[in-house]
């Protein structure tokens, strides 16, 4: 620093620098590109809840692709009745009028020119299952077992007849709106952290650059940790480059905390840049503690079993719903596990449905299923959330092939613990499962339903200058509310 500089410059700014060094100055040049070293004009919330919350933690299962609501969790026999028959040739005709937002994208011309719209047969059994009675599709027996623990809500829509729905769903809003905070990014906005050691929002599975973020105006400190069920290599950039004992390595953390309490002297009250700092502090000890995390040796071999690790198909997703609730219980608050992510989506079946969810249905069946009995019966499904969701559903209609289309008019999302009811199904489509009818509900209807029971307020999270509109808020689904 030359005469000039040093004698203009404040004093703690001076004192700062000189002591700091090198590394000092990287982690300020980090810190400046990253727009983090500036007055704080907006503190983030305090961490407490806005009301009294009957859930801690969320665990929210994505099925990317969009699964059929007829063949999982609202079956319509009317399509085996009538299948193969154009909808005006049944008494569901008024299915594709215009005022009732027409069939979209599954019409293929006959020989005579006109549309036809043919409805495509059940391509799996149903039963009524629990004390409830719920319907649910033969191809989820294990998730079945669990259904007097159950809230499904069978009135969904949106608005994003493509894969952009994934992240509308997580979001709220249409991709052509732009880029918007998540749910768990709000989620991780607004409450404080359970656990020091651990990332408070995790995700899990393969996300598509249309739903690769989740922080946004929020800055990306609320984006999601990225976890792997791979003890070896948990998290990126979680090992060093070569081999240094725990020793060494909590040397150069305590230097390293030095240095950053040295920069707090020049910017004592930007809370950004202290969220920073305590972001390199958690990095270091999540260095050990994400990796027990996914070490399963502690496990018995029946709880593995539960989770279907036992078997090939459904292995890979019983680890890393194993790994969820072994994160619930040290309270990490939101765990996003994504199933069948990249380009449109495992359950993505405009052809061969029955050959698509059956397999994919294999996948994630027995996990989710040994997930909801294994939380029961440690006692933590009443203050955890699980939520099964998809980006739209699939038409009653076939596109001339043995599949379904996207289809955005009515669709099915379930939830179960956290204090919601059990055993009840809300809202209702059609007889052929094309438009919700009862109770009709957009995607951010679940949103706020979580929010609830986390005790949150969306409207008290708003930051100035980033109004929301009130679709986006939503409003919480009352009737699946204990």
């Amino acid at each position: 620093m030359d005469r000039y500089a040093m004698q203009h410059a404040p004093r703690r700014t001076f004192l700062a620098d000189a002591g700091m060094g090198f590394t000092g100055l990287a982690l300020g040049a980090l810190m400046q590109k990253e727009g983090v070293a500036s007055d704080a004009k907006w503190a983030p919330p305090t961490g407490k809840p806005h009301s009294t919350p009957k859930a801690k933690s969320v665990i929210w299962l994505f099925m990317n692709g969009g699964v059929s609501q007829m063949e999982s969790f609202d079956p319509k026999p009317m399509l085996t009745k009538y299948g193969g028959k154009t909808i005006s040739e049944t008494p569901f005709a008024d299915a594709q009028d215009p005022e009732k937002l027409a069939l979209a994208r599954v019409t293929a011309p006959d020989g005579n020119g006109n549309q036809r719209n043919e409805l495509y047969p059940l391509q799996i059994g149903f039963k009524k299952h629990g004390e409830s009675g719920l319907e649910i599709s033969d191809w989820f027996p294990h998730i079945a077992s669990q259904a007097d623990k159950l809230a499904v809500v069978r009135s969904m829509y949106t608005t994003d007849s493509n894969h952009g729905a994934q992240t509308q769903f997580h979001s709220g809003r249409h991709m052509n709106d732009g880029a918007y905070p998540t749910l768990g990014a709000w989620v991780h906005y607004g409450l404080g952290s359970l656990n020091e050691n651990l990332p408070q929002f995790i995700s899990m599975g393969k996300r598509e650059y249309w739903n690769k973020r989740d922080g946004h105006y929020l800055g990306p400190a609320h984006d999601a940790v990225p976890m792997r069920v791979d003890p070896a290599n948990p998290l990126d950039f979680s090992k060093p480059e070569r081999k240094v004992t725990r020793d060494s390595r909590r040397i150069g953390q305590d230097l390293l905390e030095s240095l950053n309490a040295l920069r707090q002297i020049e910017y004592p009250q930007d809370q950004a840049m202290a969220a920073r700092i305590a972001s390199y502090e958690l990095a270091f000890r999540m260095q050990t503690s994400i990796p027990d995390i996914v070490d399963f040796s502690e496990e018995t071999t029946a709880t593995q079993e539960m989770y279907g690790l036992n078997h090939s198909h459904s292995k890979a997703f019983g680890m890393q719903l194993l790994a969820a609730r072994r994160l619930v219980e040290k309270g990490v608050r939101f765990i996003q596990i994504q199933h069948g992510g990249g380009g449109a989506g495992a359950w993505d079946a405009h052809g061969g449905l029955k050959k698509n969810h059956e397999r994919n249905s294999l996948a994630v069946d027995q996990p989710i299923g040994g997930l909801l009995k294994d939380l029961a019966q440690r006692g933590l499904l009443d203050e955890t959330l699980v939520v099964f969701a998809t980006e739209f559903g699939r038409t009653p209609g076939s596109q001339k092939s043995d599949g379904r289309d996207h289809h955005i008019y009515g669709f099915t999302v379930w939830m179960a613990g956290g204090g919601l009811k059990g055993g009840v199904a809300h809202g209702a489509t059609d007889e052929i499962g094309f438009h919700a009818v009862e109770d009709r509900h957009y995607v951010t209807d679940i949103h706020a339903t979580i929010l609830r029971q986390l005790g949150l307020d969306s409207r008290k999270l708003e930051i100035p200058g980033r109004k929301r509109l009130e679709i986006d808020h939503g409003h919480p689904i009352e009737q699946i509310i204990a």
